[in-house]
């Protein structure tokens, strides 16, 4: 194992950063929308947005590095051996798999229906643009609480090592994809959409009126929202407003501190 994780942890994090650069020039080339910070949204914008984003997803890398992926592996080796034979191998990845997207859209959704959690969260919906790198900014504290919950899921459910990096992955190419501004052929979208969360699906989620953020919590498969009755009935339009109803965007120090604030400061 000592040789096989560095090795996943490698190859997963060089499909996710080809993947990021892929659609981060892609979603210029054929934007589906046009960028906030063109449409004078400039303290949200430019430069200084994308500085901020990068100043998150940094310091989450160190925090993935020193805390997030010891503790999964500890995880993986504490937990119990107790699955059967028929949840094992290939078909105990694809069960895995389904399983830990369900339970993603589960803690997606209570981090917007618990207080708490959402002063974490809400950082990630403070950004007043949606593209590729908004797939990045989530605040050190959300990372964290999400790895506390994700290590207790692995103990209960066994779930090995494999089929967490394997989501992971999933996770990080998804999310990149559907955060991004690529604009897709629409009769191609739909179709997709059917399965997985595509842009179009998860702009509804950032639109800033509250009601459409509090929906469309699919991660990689779309059909949840549809079985939980989460499914948002706006349609992504141009021009659409990004961002948290009623909040502006915040420079990086007081994203940062803005969770350990008092409410309403």
């Amino acid at each position: 194992m000592n040789l096989v994780l560095p090795a996943m942890l490698a190859g997963k994090t060089g499909a996710v950063l080809a993947w990021f650069a892929i659609l981060f020039a892609m979603e210029r080339w054929l934007p589906a929308d046009r960028p906030a910070e063109l449409a004078g949204a400039r303290p949200a914008g430019g430069r200084s947005r994308l500085g901020r984003n990068l100043a998150l997803w940094l310091a989450n890398v160190v925090l993935s590095f020193l805390v997030v992926v010891p503790l999964t592996a500890g995880a993986s080796t504490l937990a119990p051996q107790w699955r059967p034979e028929w949840w094992q191998g290939a078909q105990g990845l694809v069960i895995d798999l389904v399983l830990l997207d369900l339970l993603i859209y589960w803690w997606h959704r209570w981090n917007h229906e618990i207080p708490f959690l959402w002063r974490f969260h809400e950082v990630h919906h403070l950004d007043r643009t949606l593209d590729t790198t908004t797939a990045l900014r989530f605040h050190f504290g959300e990372v964290a609480l999400s790895a506390l919950a994700r290590a207790a899921v692995v103990v209960a459910l066994a779930f090995p090592l494999s089929s967490v990096l394997a989501f992971e992955t999933a996770i990080l190419l998804a999310a990149v994809f559907h955060h991004s501004n690529l604009r897709l052929p629409a009769a191609f979208e739909i179709a997709l959409a059917r399965l997985i969360i595509t842009p179009s699906l998860h702009w509804v989620h950032h639109h800033a009126r509250r009601a459409d953020t509090d929906s469309n919590y699919g991660t990689v498969l779309s059909f949840w929202d549809r079985l939980f009755a989460t499914r948002s009935p706006t349609a992504r339009r141009p021009g659409m407003p990004i961002g948290v109803e009623g909040q502006a965007e915040r420079p990086l120090l007081d994203l940062l501190a803005r969770p350990f604030r008092p409410k309403g400061r």
